[in-house]
């Protein structure tokens, strides 16, 4: 069989990667959106053996047999509907809760991207009409995503299932999101059987609300992901710990405001049931939250019906309290006029909107009101991507331009990484610790920057692991 890696190859974002069997039957694994372009989009850069490209892709898109999805997040899911607009007619197999909340964030994806297509068509300048008419070409909306729905299998966790008479699939539990999975293969080819891993993102140990990370059984070949590859996470707090300790200093001590760019997806829903259990199992005085994104409200009903998947304290909170984000003095503000408003709200209170880098979204609006306010504090709780506006309030701006707007820079900003999402060096290397250093022919390291992807090869290669390759974009390899 052949591997070729298409995205998320000495970089964090676009995953997408293609095992041809011998019998020429095509795996595609993920099909993300490049987040590292300015379009969010990932047109090809050379066709790979034996296909052509094709607008986004190195490849022709109906020679595609299925596609296996690894979790909801958009730089893993997010191109799946120019997939399908370009020819693919196949299904699409993922977890039952990658399902739902993979068709949460291709909707929100198509609304934007009507919504970039409507200000550009209100324009008369001719450059500005070129633009539309090409944006047209390679913006989705919302017909292509619900044609993309229509297709999509939901798998159980820890199933084998069975694709043809020479491949089946097994996901497991992978910790990270809501429904995310690391995917095994089992591929027989001339009287052989051969297995790979795809890693997925590999979630950490007792985060909120989701399980661990599940033990995955011995393979030939494991594609395993480097975000963290180099580092290790700063803060060894629990999450209530580390919450209760910027909110005392900035609603409690003072009458202050805090606000907390968080991802609508995942992140908030942890944010969320932390808050919960400051209040009801620690007796934290309450405060005034507003969640503010429409999207973290449609994701976390996909929670709320999927208690079974959680983690054992979450299950237990919820038995015993009856839900697991609703709470004293909680408001999720739906319309953009009840955003605004709360602009008027004087007395302290947190306020938890999207996006995390604070690029686009309501944040960009609370964070402009409130950046000049000494009584302020923002919080970053993620990765930010270089060149944001939360990069540049990490890296000490003095003053940050907003909506074309000039505002010094006044409030207090603070930075904890207990809600991130994905394992660090020590998770990476206690899931690639469950293969054996010699039946484990090769490892693959992809989504990370190249310094960390450099990084954990050089642990790898110290703890016995022969073999570990960080491949480039259109590389193939025959396994």
């Amino acid at each position: 069989m052949k591997l070729s890696f298409l995205g998320a190859a000495r970089q964090v974002t676009g995953s997408m990667y293609l095992l041809e069997t011998e019998d020429d039957y095509r795996i595609l694994i993920d099909c993300g959106s490049d987040l590292e372009r300015s379009n969010g989009q990932t047109p090809p850069t050379a066709p790979i053996t034996g296909g052509h490209a094709t607008g986004f892709f190195p490849f022709e898109p109906s020679s595609i047999h299925l596609v296996l999805l690894t979790h909801a997040h958009v730089d893993h899911s997010g191109n799946l509907p120019n997939l399908y607009r370009e020819g693919y007619e196949g299904q699409i197999l993922c977890t039952e809760a990658t399902h739902s909340l993979t068709e949460l964030l291709l909707k929100d994806a198509a609304s934007l991207n009507q919504k970039r297509i409507n200000e550009l068509n209100a324009s008369k300048k001719k450059r500005v009409k070129d633009r539309q008419q090409q944006l047209q070409k390679d913006l989705y909306l919302d017909k292509q995503v619900r044609e993309t729905m229509e297709n999509v299998v939901s798998i159980q966790f820890n199933r084998r299932f069975r694709v043809n008479d020479s491949v089946d699939v097994t996901f497991i539990p992978a910790g990270h999101l809501l429904g995310a999975a690391h995917i095994v293969l089992n591929i027989r080819e001339n009287g052989e059987r051969k297995s790979i891993c795809f890693s997925g993102d590999i979630g950490r140990k007792n985060y909120p609300l989701l399980t661990d990370p599940a033990p995955v059984p011995q393979v030939d070949y494991l594609v395993c992901e480097s975000t963290y590859g180099n580092r290790l996470h700063e803060d060894l707090k629990k999450p209530e710990e580390a919450l209760a300790d910027v909110i005392k200093r900035t609603c409690i001590d003072i009458p202050g405001r805090l606000i907390i760019p968080s991802f609508s997806v995942g992140r908030t829903q942890a944010l969320l049931y932390t808050l919960n259990k400051l209040y009801t199992d620690y007796n934290f005085p309450p405060i005034k939250v507003f969640s503010d994104s429409p999207l973290a409200l449609e994701s976390t009903r996909v929670y709320e019906k999927n208690i079974r998947l959680l983690n054992a304290d979450a299950r237990e909170f919820y038995e015993e309290n009856e839900s697991l984000f609703d709470f004293e003095n909680f408001q999720y503000l739906e319309s953009a006029k009840a955003s605004k408003a709360i602009s008027n709200h004087y007395e302290p209170c947190i306020i938890i909107s999207s996006s995390g880098m604070v690029q686009g979204g309501r944040v960009e609006y609370h964070v402009a009101n409130n950046i000049s306010n000494p009584y302020c504090t923002i919080l970053m709780i993620g990765y930010c991507a270089e060149g944001t506006l939360g990069w540049r309030l990490l890296n000490g701006q003095s003053t940050l331009t907003i909506k074309g707007k000039e505002h010094a820079v006044m409030a207090n900003i603070e930075k904890v990484d207990v809600f991130s999402g994905h394992g660090d060096r020590d998770d990476l290397m206690r899931f690639v610790g469950m293969q054996s250093t010699q039946t484990l022919k090769q490892v693959f390291l992809v989504h990370g920057e190249y310094p960390s992807m450099e990084a954990f090869q050089q642990t790898l290669t110290e703890a016995g692991y022969a073999n570990v390759t960080i491949p480039k974009k259109g590389d193939s390899f025959d396994l």
